[in-house]
């Protein structure tokens, strides 16, 4: 029509018209379920309409209140429930011993003897690894570091639609102190050295700061879980994390490291194995989150000579007790028979443990979607079903607010309100007759 051709041409003499129009032509969407979990909610709502314009989500409620757009493709789940696409808050896609990573002083766990994956290579499994991760139900992962800047063109080139994966958070290179740590993490030797490198890694991508705070070792002077850096140092890296406008997330396992990482204002407390009344009670207070890896912290545990898992368990049901908040992380291996796993495409299994050492169903699935995304700073934008959010979506057959482990067969994936998987035997495209 000539008064819209004639308003387009005004909105883009002023600068904004291609957005405008381009809203206009946005594919329209209508999905269909018997059930809904929205991401916060302490039940499931029957009989749901989600209605889905472009990327993201334009209105949800019963079936019978939301108006369907004339046009509107529209998909039926049957007897589905649907839920939110899961956050990942632990994520490795370059795992590291898959290139030659490996702690100082270890052997890389499966890198071939002589030799180390090129980063062209592991930037493929990288790649493969995330469209696991997708397939699987996971539409968001924060990656913890693959050394170098890898993870920046894997996010990109996901972003750009170049391949399939999770939208990502990625941390570029991470940083250790003297002590010990990955040796593809940056090495801090002062407080101003780690805020160079706060600075150094964000011109090169990264979304946050990681830090490798560690504490899983003893140290003679300081005891069980001597921290890889000084207070000072950690300070510092958080402080100019902060004024620079990112979240801080340290990697802290135990004892000393614990407190400190909480006390120097890390936004989160990753792959805790031990802790105590104190350092939990300061994280609730704080609002520190914290994640655990406890599938995979079980595995390895068959592998130690001391109780990893019963010490990891019991954490994490004082962490909860004391109302820290918990986001879903699983930490998983790569490829298929090179370790015990989880393997990318099947962190579905962290929420069955969590839910084993005492969460409810609904507890361990919000700890992957709504405080999730609050973790990695994206609550407005991901981890629930609501008008105004990215149309990430997932589906299941059956009840998950029942049997979490329906999470473990997912059955529907849309991302941005792109389909990228549907095996609902049963769901069909309804042809518009509005």
């Amino acid at each position: 029509m000539k008064w819209q051709s004639a308003l387009g041409c005004a909105l883009l003499a002023l600068g904004f018209g291609g957005s405008w129009l381009g809203a206009q032509s946005q594919k329209v969407v209508v999905i269909h379920a018997a059930q809904l979990f929205d991401g916060k909610s302490d039940r499931l709502a029957s009989n749901q309409v989600i209605v889905i314009q472009g990327e993201r989500i334009l209105e949800v409620g019963p079936a019978g209140s939301v108006k369907i757009p004339a046009g509107a493709q529209e998909i039926d789940l049957g007897t589905g429930t649907v839920l939110p696409g899961l956050i990942e808050a632990h994520n490795h896609m370059f795992k590291s011993w898959e290139h030659g990573g490996g702690i100082d002083g270890e052997v890389p766990a499966v890198a071939v003897p002589g030799t180390a994956f090129s980063t062209p290579y592991a930037t493929i499994l990288a790649a493969m690894n995330a469209r696991l991760d997708l397939m699987s139900g996971f539409t968001t992962a924060r990656d913890l570091s693959s050394g170098g800047t890898a993870d920046v063109d894997l996010r990109n080139a996901i972003n750009e639609g170049l391949i399939p994966g999770p939208r990502m958070r990625v941390a570029t290179e991470g940083m250790r102190g003297s002590i010990a740590g990955p040796r593809y993490f940056h090495l801090v030797d002062s407080p101003w050295e780690g805020r160079k490198q706060v600075r150094v890694q964000l011109k090169n991508g990264a979304d946050f700061i990681k830090i490798y705070a560690a504490g899983i070792r003893a140290n003679k002077e300081m005891g069980y879980g001597a921290p890889t850096l000084t207070l000072e140092e950690e300070q510092a890296i958080v402080d100019e994390a902060h004024r620079q406008g990112v979240r801080v997330a340290c990697t802290a396992h135990a004892g000393i490291a614990v407190r400190q990482s909480i006390v120097a204002g890390c936004d989160s407390i990753e792959l805790n194995t031990v802790n105590d009344d104190e350092s939990v009670r300061m994280a609730a207070e704080k609002g520190t989150f914290m994640t655990f890896g406890l599938t995979i912290t079980k595995l390895q545990a068959q592998h130690q000579n001391f109780p990893m898992a019963e010490m990891s368990k019991a954490s994490f049901q004082r962490a909860l007790k004391a109302g820290v908040k918990i986001a879903l992380a699983v930490n998983a291996t790569g490829a298929h028979g090179k370790q015990e796993g989880p393997y990318h495409g099947e962190e579905g299994v962290e929420l069955k443990m969590m839910v084993d050492y005492g969460m409810t169903p609904l507890q361990a699935i919000r700890s992957g979607t709504s405080v999730g995304a609050e973790n990695i700073g994206w609550g407005d934008r991901v981890g629930a079903i609501e008008k105004g959010k990215y149309a990430d979506i997932i589906g299941v057959s059956g009840d998950p607010s029942k049997d979490v482990t329906e999470l473990e067969r997912v059955k529907f994936v849309m991302k941005g309100g792109q389909v990228f998987r549907n095996d609902f035997k049963s769901a069909k495209d309804i042809p518009s007759s509005r």
